[in-house]
């Protein structure tokens, strides 16, 4: 089990504690804590940040738009946000850096319950419920241009962050937004059997779902190398021991230990980096491009003033 595991890490920590006391560091996450954090939390679980020197303070936001603009007023050290969003914020020169990823694959899909939509193309003359304007406009539009229909092909309707139940109660034939480890699973345990279309089978550019960012004034701080460090020695666990630590986890947070929580954390494993400090830059590059071409952003950006690989 985990207590009995990493004794060198421990001593490490033992040791980083007699040459002086931990250095804070506030990390502020998108939402509540859920199985998308499991490298963090694992990493917690395993005494890492403590073994690196670390006093990680992890912050539930009250508003999950605040994180990154936390960060931006140095409020903050870190932040979890997302790809999409780091480039409207260099758009709007808020002095962002992404220093690491959590999750390096969308997680944005396009879900249907009726079986014979069988592909995007095939939405055609139906009903797509949607929560954001603009992103999952363009993405919607990037894939059902991808097989060959018009968008406005599509009739969309803003459903205000009630995918799952609308598409439950029939009020549209397929909802743009829900995630692949959430609510595709949320719906399996309702009985469904949903179709799910990953948005970058259709034309859209991978991008990284959710990222660390910092103030770029603070980049090349050591804490935050030691951070990058310790959350791969939990990704790393992560990996090694999914059912122990889901077991840690749903002991330290009762009130998550539900049955979609465990699959998702079982799901999300493939999802999540193996390397956080890893920097795909042509991937960022191609992201940028989407979003410009969509006109959802002013400039194009380069890449360096918005993303750093820490050594």
């Amino acid at each position: 089990m985990i207590k009995k595991t990493l004794c060198g890490l421990l001593l490490s920590a033992a040791l980083a504690s007699q040459a002086g006391a931990a250095e804070k560091l506030t990390l502020v996450l998108d939402w509540y804590i859920n199985p998308d954090h499991a490298p963090i939390m694992v990493a917690e679980q395993i005494g890492a940040f403590k073994a690196a020197g670390l006093d990680v303070k992890i912050v539930p936001p009250s508003d999950p738009a605040l994180p990154p603009r936390l960060v931006a007023a140095k409020q903050a050290d870190l932040a979890i946000t997302y790809q999409p969003q780091l480039h409207f914020f260099a758009d709007q020169g808020l002095p962002l850096m992404r220093v690491g990823t959590l999750i390096n694959t969308p997680l944005n899909t396009v879900i249907a319950l009726d079986k014979n939509i069988t592909s995007p193309a095939d939405l055609k003359g139906k009903t797509v419920g949607y929560s954001v304007s603009g992103i999952e406009q363009a993405t919607l539009a990037t894939m059902v241009e991808h097989e060959h229909l018009k968008p406005q092909d599509i009739k969309l309707i803003n459903v205000n962050f009630q995918l799952t139940s609308a598409l439950l109660a029939g009020q549209v034939d397929a909802v743009i937004g829900g995630y692949r480890n959430i609510e595709a699973l949320e719906l399996k345990l309702q009985g469904k059997t949903p179709v799910v279309f990953n948005v970058e089978d259709f034309g859209v550019p991978a991008y990284d779902e959710l990222i660390i960012v910092a103030h770029r004034d603070a980049v090349n701080e050591p804490k935050i190398r030691k951070f990058l460090a310790a959350l791969k020695q939990g990704s790393d666990y992560l990996h090694a021991h999914p059912q122990d630590t889901w077991l840690a986890f749903a002991k330290a947070h009762p009130e998550l230990n539900t049955e979609l929580n465990k699959q998702a954390w079982q799901a999300s494993l493939p999802l999540f980096a193996r390397d956080p400090a890893k920097l795909d830059r042509a991937r960022y590059q191609a992201y940028e491009q989407f979003l410009f071409d969509n006109k959802l952003i002013k400039k194009i950006t380069p890449v360096e003033r918005y993303a750093v690989e820490l050594d």
